[in-house]
C-alpha cells in the first residue's frame, strides 16, 4: 500500500523536545520519537514489545524510556536493558528503531531497510532556514487518503475555483496548459500565466498591484514519495520574467510534504517561503494565513471528494488533458510499489545450495 524505501517528513523540529516524548504514525506504523540528552534524535516503534502498549504514554529516564504497563525500559537503540524482577533480559527484547535526520527544519524518517537509507537522497529545502527567507510553518490532518493530496497539487487548474479570494487569481490562470515532464522519481510542472490578474494572496501585501495585470509562474518538482518543491512568483506583467528577468518580482519557495498515516489518514506539512519585505513579520503572517486559510478549502473539498468517491468504490474517473501530472505521477507510485514488492518476494525465495564435492 505505501513506498517504504523512502524518506518521509514526520515533523518540524520544533516538535520534537529535549525532554519530552512525541509520537504520531506514519504509514500505518505508530512511530515514538525523542531527543537524547545530547540532542540526538531517537525514532523507534511506539509499541512495546512484551504487550504493544504504547511507549509514548511511557516515561523518560535519561536516554531511555520506560513503558508504564509492566515497566520495561529501552534504550536508545531500541534494547530492553531492564525489566522489574528479571535479571536476565530476553535478547529478542527489542523495539524497531528507525534512521531519522533532521534536515532545515524538517525531520525525516525512513520506514523501510535500514541499509538503504541515504540521506543524499532528501529533497533540499534550504529555504525553510535559510536568513535571507522567511516563513511561518504549517500542518495539517485530513482524514482523505493521501494520493488524492497528491492530485490535487498536481493541478493547478482548480486554483480560481477552490481559492477564489486567497490563491486563484484571474479565472483565466486555468485555462494556461502547464508542461509536464516526467523524472526519474517524479514529475516536473510549468505553468506559466502571462498577463494575469495577482492572486489575492499576493495583493494583500502588494497593494499597489491591485488593479494590474502581472506575469505568473508555478514550477515545481513533485517527487516520491510526495514532495513539491516549487519556485512559484509574479512580476508586473511585460518586464521579462519568462526570459528570467524577475523585474520587482515577488518570489516564492513552496515547500510542502504529504506523508500518509494510515490508508485514510494523511500529515501535510507545508510553509511558503518568501525573500521579499523579510524585515517585516506582518508581511509573513499575511501570506501564511492566506496559505492555510487556502489549504483548508482544499482539505474541504478534498474531503467531500473521497466521502463521495466511498459511497461507490466501483465509481470509475473519467481522465482529462489537465490530469496528465497525476497520471504520471501516480504512474511513479505504482511503479516503485511493483520494485519493492519483486524485491521482498526475491528475498523470499530459498536460494539453491551448491554442494561442494573434494576430488576423488
Amino acid at each position: 500500500m505505501f513506498i517504504k524505501n523512502t524518506w518521509y517528513v514526520i515533523a518540524w523540529d520544533k516538535e520534537v523536545t529535549g525532554d519530552g516524548l512525541f509520537s504520531r504514525t506514519v504509514i500505518g506504523v505508530p512511530v515514538l520519537m525523542y531527543r537524547t540528552e545530547d540532542g540526538k534524535l531517537v525514532a523507534m516503534e511506539d509499541r512495546c514489545c512484551h504487550r504493544g502498549a504504547p511507549l509514548s504514554i511511557g516515561k523518560r529516564d535519561g536516554d531511555c524510556v520506560r513503558c508504564m504497563y509492566h515497566g520495561l525500559k529501552f534504550d536508545a537503540t531500541g534494547q530492553c536493558v531492564e525489566a522489574p524482577a528479571q535479571p536476565r533480559i530476553p535478547p529478542q527484547a527489542k523495539v524497531r528503531t528507525f534512521p531519522v535526520v533532521q534536515q532545515h527544519r524538517w525531520i525525516w524518517i525512513w520506514m523501510g531497510d535500514p541499509a538503504k537509507a541515504d540521506a543524499g537522497l532528501i529533497p533540499q529545502t534550504p529555504w525553510l532556514d535559510h536568513p535571507d527567507w522567511r516563513s511561518l510553518d504549517g500542518y495539517i490532518h485530513y482524514d482523505v487518503n493521501y494520493l488524492l493530496i497528491c492530485d490535487n497539487l498536481l493541478d493547478f487548474s482548480h486554483l480560481p475555483f477552490v481559492h477564489p479570494t486567497t490563491l486563484g487569481g484571474g479565472t483565466d490562470y486555468a485555462s494556461f496548459p502547464p508542461k509536464v515532464e516526467r523524472l526519474d522519481n517524479g514529475v516536473r510542472v510549468t505553468r506559466w500565466a502571462l498577463d494575469t490578474e495577482p492572486p489575492a494572496f499576493v495583493k494583500a501585501v502588494r497593494k499597489e498591484w491591485v488593479g494590474k495585470k502581472v506575469d505568473r509562474w508555478n514550477i515545481y518538482n513533485f517527487t516520491l514519495p510526495a514532495v513539491l518543491i516549487m519556485d512559484s512568483g509574479n512580476a508586473p506583467a511585460g518586464t521579462g520574467a519568462p526570459e528570467g528577468r524577475r523585474v520587482d518580482a515577488v518570489e516564492f519557495r513552496g515547500c510542502q510534504a504529504i506523508t500518509p498515516e494510515t490508508g485514510n489518514s494523511t500529515h501535510y506539512f507545508f510553509a511558503q517561503p518568501h525573500n521579499f519585505s523579510i524585515d517585516n513579520p506582518e508581511v509573513t503572517k499575511s501570506i501564511h494565513q492566506n496559505i492555510v486559510k487556502a489549504f483548508e478549502e482544499d482539505r474541504a473539498i478534498i474531503t467531500a471528494q473521497q466521502k463521495n468517491l466511498a459511497i461507490d468504490p466501483e465509481f470509475k474517473m473519467v481522465p482529462f488533458a489537465m490530469d496528465a501530472a497525476l497520471s504520471q505521477f501516480r504512474w511513479a507510485v505504482t511503479r516503485r510499489l511493483e520494485q519493492e514488492a519483486a524485491e521482498a518476494a526475491a528475498a523470499r525465495v530459498p536460494q539453491p545450495v551448491t554442494l561442494h564435492r573434494e576430488p576423488i
